[in-house]
């Protein structure tokens, strides 16, 4: 059947605009999964900031257990790319069912390792002992769902990577319509509160997970999911490649857990739970920023995969730099917004004058930057999609090194909201050390492979 996108021969910049911008919405659409219960709780009668700093402890936890189907599924889909442009669609096939059984095995492992801890795990992280049961409580249900999360992410993108990028866009368009019915059911109708709010994001998934596997599992694909052998060597690859953006996606929720940590502790008794929530509103606005630009470099990638295996340099050049005209574009658009939209988004939270004006800041700060920083997504990602793990992870490295560094020096010399400019201060150093080494890199690489096809 008549794929979407034909990777190998359709025009670079119709394709890319063909993949990029299903990926970017349905990026923007499953951010709509936190920021939608974020709203709704904010405005919980009495206790909505309290429930609102709670959950906003629980984000960054709760997407670092959805990071293992980053793991999985951009660990696969540049290997099935891949061997789908090498003609090898044997081997593809059982790359995606090797990615299944992965899937499978994190959804029930990652639970039971981090359920018993949960409570210390929180107040660690953030939570204080005024919200700690919020969190807790949202965290326990979310966690009940994990199988659905995992599943639905993590094979999206072999559908994506085959060319149907509007079929991935809709498997999360309708879980996140789904949840945006159900949260107001649950918490102003069955006065569920937290606890509804976290049921209506577990039964969004389970939707989208029916989609997306009844849809490997169906004809249009070239390459359907089926339940072959277990192929030990298939599942080190996968790791070995996902470990990158799982790392990065890893580190990116510590960051922001670590965020949370300080402002608890620089800010006080009577300023911490403020500042924790405060920085639930940023963060929800940062990720209408950096999801949908990783839904452009990642769900592109499978242009650069499928290219680099079937031995296309030009395409690959092409591409990327397409690709990274689009990061950039997207990212302005969004730093206009962050200035001109930015105390209607807080408003979408929180009435309150004080914590508005906090937010308001904040996010300002946190988006000085975000141009480079569209920059630094497309070349690691580029890398990653070509199987050079070996660029990628000391590139992201760096740029968290640089986070943290700033995180914690910064409360030593200015007020705890100064935290925030450890945003912009890695945006900056990251991109720069990324662009020098993708000037160098990137040519040596395709060199190489060039020599190896020819080998051949």
């Amino acid at each position: 059947m008549r794929k979407e996108n034909d990777l190998g021969n359709d025009e670079i910049g119709q394709l890319v605009r063909h993949i990029a911008v299903p990926s970017m919405l349905a990026q923007f659409v499953s951010v709509l999964y936190s920021i939608v219960d974020r709203i709704y709780i904010g405005h919980i009668p009495v206790e909505g900031t309290v429930a609102l700093a709670g959950v906003g402890v629980c984000g960054p936890v709760v997407t670092l257990v959805g990071s293992f189907a980053f793991l999985v599924g951009i660990g696969g889909a540049p290997l099935f790319s891949i061997r789908m442009g090498e003609g090898r669609r044997e081997t593809a096939g059982s790359i995606l069912t090797n990615a299944f059984y992965l899937l499978c095995f994190f959804s029930v492992a990652v639970p039971l390792v981090i359920l018993p801890f949960r409570a210390p795990m929180l107040l660690l992280f953030g939570a204080s002992k005024t919200t700690l049961p919020y969190a807790e409580t949202y965290f326990t249900v979310y966690l009940s769902g994990t199988l659905f999360s995992l599943l639905s992410v993590g094979l999206n993108q072999f559908i994506i990577c085959q060319g149907f990028a509007g079929a991935g866009m809709r498997s999360v368009i309708l879980g996140a319509a789904l949840n945006i019915l159900l949260d107001p059911l649950f918490i102003f109708v069955f006065h569920m509160g937290v606890t509804g709010v976290a049921l209506a994001t577990v039964l969004s998934q389970l939707a989208s997970c029916i989609y997306v596997l009844t849809f490997l599992l169906g004809r249009r694909p070239s390459v359907r999911l089926t339940f072959g052998a277990i192929s030990w060597r298939h599942m080190g690859r996968i790791l070995a490649l996902g470990f990158s953006p799982f790392l990065i996606i890893a580190v990116d929720n510590i960051m922001l857990i670590a965020m949370n940590a300080v402002l608890q502790r620089s800010g006080g008794v009577g300023q911490g739970d403020l500042l924790v929530t405060c920085a639930a509103i940023v963060q929800s606005f940062m990720l209408v920023v950096t999801m949908p630009l990783g839904g452009i470099s990642g769900g592109t990638q499978t242009i650069l995969s499928y290219n680099f295996g079937a031995g296309n340099f030009d395409r690959v050049r092409s591409a990327q730099r397409c690709i990274v005209l689009w990061c950039v574009g997207f990212t302005a658009i969004m730093l206009a917004l962050s200035w001109l939209a930015g105390p209607l988004f807080v408003r979408l939270f929180t009435l309150d004058a004080n914590l508005s004006r906090l937010a308001v800041r904040a996010i300002r700060i946190c988006t000085l930057a975000i141009m480079p920083l569209g920059v630094q997504y497309e070349l690691v990602d580029g890398f990653t999609a070509i199987g050079q793990v070996q660029y990628a992870l000391p590139l992201s490295a760096f740029r968290k090194l640089v986070y943290f560094v700033s995180l914690f020096t910064l409360p030593y010399f200015f007020p705890a909201e100064a935290v925030f400019f450890a945003e912009p201060i890695s945006d900056l150093l990251g991109p720069l050390a990324t662009i020098i080494t993708h000037h160098f890199g990137m040519r040596r690489v395709l060199r190489r492979r060039g020599q190896a096809l020819q080998a051949k």
